[in-house]
């Protein structure tokens, strides 16, 4: 008892002996402070001009350096920096040493950027009183710092999304105030820290090439001996000169069958005929009332997953059409390979299959079978708008106003729940005119909401984004370019450019009606239009003297909001919602009883913070 007396007060004594050490910081380092903004200004690289227009330090009045963007203080009225956040600012460079200067920093995010270089061995000198550091999703290479044990008032630690190696210092056990430490998607091997009064889960270690022990899997014991030594290291240099030997080989017999191995998958469903003793895996379904399913019967629905059945193509995988022996027509997504464990991919079912409104593809259940990943969702006999829009391009009918104008309503409706209702709220980072489908009496049902989480970490980089619904250059907002944060605003973006696509009558990264010389996509062109006044110019023709011009016009001035270079200048979802909805008010598309109604005014600003690219650092 008196040892716990005795820890306790320790405790007490510490803590107080810490705001002491802060106090007498505050009473100081008013310049200080201006001088340490002033040196990470000067240091980074500034890309979007973030630092640029907001920190401006030619105001010498008392707290000036406190309305800088991403920048807290202590109090409003002094130069006493308590917190910065400059977490998706695009900056470039090493990281800033000026930050020793800032001596009442508590946080400290600098996330989601383009820092590179090692982290200061001395990093414990720099920021001596952070107790919440963030340098995720940045290119940070090299070993992770020892130094940084001796931040002992630390509770965050996020290192993860960069490129660390080596070993993580045993000595971060030290850390008793850690509650959240992550550094998956690195490069780093050997055993993982044991921290007595947290328990950190195995996703925080995650894709790293070698880490090992509790939660992970224990560690092996390291081979001992020269004689193992030199046993592995022949065995080594004999597997090698098989290996070039077998290469040699290999090169000269695909030269001579690769015309053959073209005929080898005729029906593109190898894959599938993997799954030989699997079919009577049952499908989980999330509605009582469908009747209990197999893996046989979607194989059979889909003649074993035909490349004929393929009704849709994608970077989140392709769709295929199945129609069961009673007539049920699905369709059935057969995800992309995901690194996600068989728990985590059954968790995140389990939530998306909650997950019900009237303008959502209704998720009906899943299956895996060996590493494949099936998703079963309703199906929709009018297909993709993509498809119902462009169809003019082949010579058919083009799509008629109210209908245009009931679509953009239905798909606000949905986004907008998503983004404000839903719980747990979705970004849903891919919006294009092919992930809006329409059902048999053409009711816009959103699909591939919430598969984003799924993906490779490598699939959600605009690197990979390619011609394709995963992701078109033409629906992507400027900033995820620079900073590669999903934010809610930069699916109002994708959704403002669905908006131009259907008052245009154009597809979004080619634009039939622009002169031969133009060159960008359709939101540069609209936007070049509007700087003219000639918005009048871009509205599809089928569209004009139908007596709906000044409905078209408010419409096309909508997406134009929406597409706005400036993520803040942007409606929220739910307002792009009410403006269409008043739009379209006299066709009575919406009763009273389905209006949107936000949990919170502007919650949806609040998430641009709390949801990143990078799936994981929800799940701390």
């Amino acid at each position: 008892m008196n040892m716990v007396r005795t820890s306790g007060a320790s405790s007490v004594l510490i803590d107080a002996f810490f705001w002491l050490l802060v106090s007498f910081n505050l009473s100081y380092g008013s310049q200080l402070d201006v001088d340490c903004l002033r040196s990470i200004k000067d240091s980074l690289e500034d890309p979007d001009a973030h630092l640029k227009f907001s920190w401006n330090f030619d105001n010498g009045t008392e707290g000036f350096i406190c309305n800088f963007d991403g920048v807290a203080c202590w109090h409003p009225a002094e130069n006493k920096v308590f917190s910065i956040q400059l977490s998706g600012f695009g900056l470039k460079g090493k990281f800033p040493r000026g930050l020793q200067n800032c001596t009442s920093l508590q946080n400290l995010d600098l996330s989601v950027n383009n820092l590179y270089g090692s982290i200061p061995s001395d990093i414990s000198n720099l920021i001596a009183y952070v107790t919440t550091l963030d340098l995720s999703s940045n290119n940070f290479s090299g070993k992770i710092p020892v130094s940084l044990a001796n931040i002992t008032y630390l509770n965050v630690l996020k290192l993860d999304h960069n490129k660390l190696s080596g070993q993580i210092p045993s000595v971060f056990s030290m850390l008793s105030r850690i509650k959240i430490f992550s550094v998956s998607y690195n490069l780093l091997t050997g055993p993982v820290p044991s921290f007595n009064n947290t328990n950190i889960s195995a996703d925080s270690y995650s894709n790293n090439p070698g880490l090992c022990g509790k939660p992970l899997d224990s560690c092996q014991a390291a081979s001992k001996g020269v004689n193992t030594a030199v046993i592995v290291s022949s065995a080594v240099g004999g597997l090698t000169i098989a290996a070039i030997g077998v290469s040699i080989g290999m090169f000269f017999y695909h030269r001579k069958y690769s015309a053959k191995k073209k005929d080898d998958d005729p029906k593109g469903n190898k894959w599938a005929k993997s799954l030989k003793g699997t079919k009577a895996i049952k499908v989980s379904m999330f509605e009582k009332s469908i009747c209990k399913m197999r893996l046989s019967d979607l194989m059979k629905a889909t003649d074993n997953f035909n490349k004929d059945s393929i009704i849709g193509l994608g970077r989140t995988g392709n769709v295929y059409k199945g129609v069961l022996e009673d007539g049920t027509s699905l369709m059935v997504k057969r995800l992309q390979a995901s690194q996600h464990s068989e728990k985590e991919f059954v968790s995140e079912m389990a939530t998306l299959g909650s997950v019900k409104h009237r303008n959502l593809v209704p998720l009906l259940g899943f299956c895996m079978a060996n590493k494949e990943r099936l998703l079963v969702y309703k199906h929709m006999p009018n297909g993709t708008l993509h498809d119902n829009l462009h169809l003019v391009d082949a010579g058919g009918k083009a799509m008629e106003w109210s209908l245009r104008l009931k679509i953009a309503i239905g798909a606000a409706k949905g986004f907008a729940w998503l983004h404000h209702n839903c719980s747990p709220r979705i970004i849903h980072r891919n919006i294009s005119s092919k992930c809006i489908l329409l059902d048999v009496d053409f009711e816009p049902k959103i699909s591939d909401f919430g598969l984003a989480r799924l993906m490779n970490p490598i699939d959600t980089h605009l690197s990979t984004f390619v011609n394709g619904e995963f992701g078109d250059l033409g629906y992507v907002a400027p900033e995820y370019t620079r900073t590669l944060v999903a934010t809610p605003k930069g699916d109002v973006y994708s959704f403002g450019t669905v908006l131009l696509e259907l008052v245009t009558g154009e597809k979004p990264t080619h634009v039939s009606k622009a002169p031969e010389s133009f060159k960008g996509n359709l939101v540069e062109w609209i936007m070049q239009l509007s700087r003219q006044s000639q918005l009048q110019d871009a509205i599809d023709r089928s569209l004009v003297g139908k007596g709906v011009d000044n409905e078209v016009f408010q419409f096309i001035k909508v997406a134009c909001n929406c597409v706005l270079p400036t993520p803040k200048e942007r409606p929220t979802m739910f307002e792009v919602y009410q403006f269409l909805r008043a739009i379209g008010e006299r066709y009575h598309f919406t009763t009273e009883d389905e209006i949107l109604l936000p949990s919170e005014t502007g919650d949806a600003d609040c998430l641009v913070e709390l949801i990143v690219a990078r799936e994981d650092r929800e799940d701390n």
